[in-house]
């Protein structure tokens, strides 16, 4: 059975690019093996990322995560059973979000600054959809 898990976390503030590109790294190296896609927006200090897979991968990956030591404020904005994925070209893409314009934040959003903790999870997601499709994302696999 496939989901799809959406969540935002905010970093710790000693994250640095070096240590997110780490992150990416190591995500792209470990999903393949355990069938997990997915896309990355960060920005500002705040993660918002989408899983898709096998329910027990993914569910083990986001109790990793929650886990971290370099996220804070793990929330699950989205949890569902999926027929087909939206996000399998990526082993673990990221949104080029200085490509972003920030109106597109307006749409979802009182604010033009990424803040998923202030909106639901269907419009979390909504924006994530619309972020990948209007962003470059990086990384493809």
């Amino acid at each position: 059975m496939l989901v799809r898990l959406l969540y935002a976390s905010r970093a710790v503030p000693s994250l640095d690019q070096e240590e997110l590109q780490a992150i990416l790294k190591q995500s792209k190296s470990r999903n393949p093996a355990a069938g997990i896609t997915g896309v990355l927006c960060f920005s500002h200090g705040i993660f918002l990322q989408v899983l898709e897979g096998g329910r027990s991968a993914v569910n083990g990956l986001y109790n990793r995560i929650a886990a971290d030591p370099r996220h804070s404020q793990v929330e699950l904005l989205l949890y569902q059973e999926i027929g087909e994925r939206r996000f399998a070209g990526w082993s673990m893409g990221q949104v080029n979000m200085s490509r972003l314009n920030p109106s597109l934040l307006l749409k979802y959003s009182a604010t033009a600054t990424l803040d998923p903790y202030s909106v639901s999870g269907a419009v979390s997601l909504a924006l994530f959809e619309e972020l990948v499709a209007t962003a470059s994302v990086m990384g493809q696999v």
